[in-house]
């Protein structure tokens, strides 16, 4: 019986290891979309098909493509971090539609096309209080380069929705092992220091990396082709819920609590964006991760995720934070 064939793009990055994991899992003959220059600690050689794919010509990119076709394609490679806002473009953007080009010019027959967008494209919207759902019909307004690079490549699929099925999914906050963001504020923690930002109420959402990888799974198959959908754990946590989980796994026992102002840490990323380009290294604080850490409202609706892909959450953040905090330990991470 022939296997079924697919990309994953963005293979070596933190969700990308685990969709190529589950797909080995599974099965189907896994193709690795991956840079001459990317680690692949996380990836088991034994049975994946690397293949090096240059997203920034499309000329090129078609002719790597060539020789091959697929049954399906997950598009997980993005950045979310970039010393300049254009680069956003380049690589979420431009990266995306030329991979879409490549596939519609050389008539690849692709089942369904998935796309890892995220919640980050709906921008700041429901801050009024008591905050409310945002959903997958609300009118995106990204304020976030990174969050416009999504939204770009997103709507580019939908200018091609008659020539490619596609789902698109929009997971919040992507937590678990191999993750370094919130990893940050484990390292922090292990201190004793835990840093907040803002007074105002902060209602947040998380979703454990196999969950992501569940929901992708499901939309090779389910949901409506051309539509998006909002991935989630389905809880809504204050914003003390996450730190308070990470220094009981750890077991530390005082932490120095420290809120600060936005207006100080838009001054603090300001700054730090600043040095990032002096010294060419790319820097954790930004004017987008101010944007991102600002906003007071994340709390979405996963109905339609749940009714059309089948998607139900397994892991809920305890559960979710315990597992991170292990691999954290065991792996010499801390």
């Amino acid at each position: 019986m022939q296997k079924d064939k697919i990309l994953i793009t963005g293979a070596t990055g933190f969700i990308g290891s685990f969709i190529v994991e589950e797909a080995l899992r599974r099965g189907m003959e896994v193709w690795a979309a991956v840079r001459a220059t990317s680690s692949r600690k996380y990836l088991p050689q034994e049975g994946i098909n690397f293949i090096e794919l240059d997203f920034n010509d499309e000329h090129k990119l078609k002719e790597q493509l060539r020789q091959h076709s697929f049954d399906y394609v997950v598009h997980a490679a993005g950045v979310t971090k970039c010393l300049n806002k254009a680069d956003f473009f380049k690589t979420n953007s431009k990266g995306t539609r030329h991979l879409v080009n490549a596939i519609l010019d050389l008539a690849m027959p692709v089942k369904r096309f998935v796309f890892i967008s995220s919640l980050s494209i709906l921008g700041p919207i429901r801050e009024e209080e008591p905050h409310t759902d945002i959903t997958d019909s609300d009118t995106p307004q990204p304020n976030t380069a990174y969050g416009k690079s999504k939204l770009e490549a997103e709507d580019y699929l939908r200018s091609v929705a008659d020539r490619l099925p596609f789902i698109i999914l929009r997971p919040t906050g992507v937590y678990g092992p191999r993750e370094k963001d919130y990893f940050m504020m484990a390292e922090s923690i292990k201190k004793h220091v835990d840093f907040a930002v803002g007074y105002k109420r902060q209602d947040i959402t998380f979703i454990f990396v196999s969950d992501v990888v569940q929901a992708v799974f499901l939309a090779l198959t389910n949901g409506k082709t051309g539509s998006s959908y909002i991935l989630s754990d389905g809880e809504v946590y204050s914003s003390r819920t996450f730190s308070d989980l990470i220094q009981k796994e750890l077991g530390v026992k005082h932490v120095l609590r420290i809120v600060a102002p936005l207006w100080f840490l838009k001054t603090v990323s300001t700054v730090a964006e600043a040095m990032a380009h002096l010294t060419g290294k790319i820097s954790a604080l930004n004017r987008d991760k101010y944007n991102i850490m600002k906003q007071r409202n994340w709390q979405c609706d996963i109905s339609p995720a749940r009714k059309e892909l089948g998607f139900e959450p397994k892991c809920q953040l305890p559960e979710g934070v315990r597992i991170s905090m292990k691999w954290y330990k065991d792996n010499g991470w801390m």
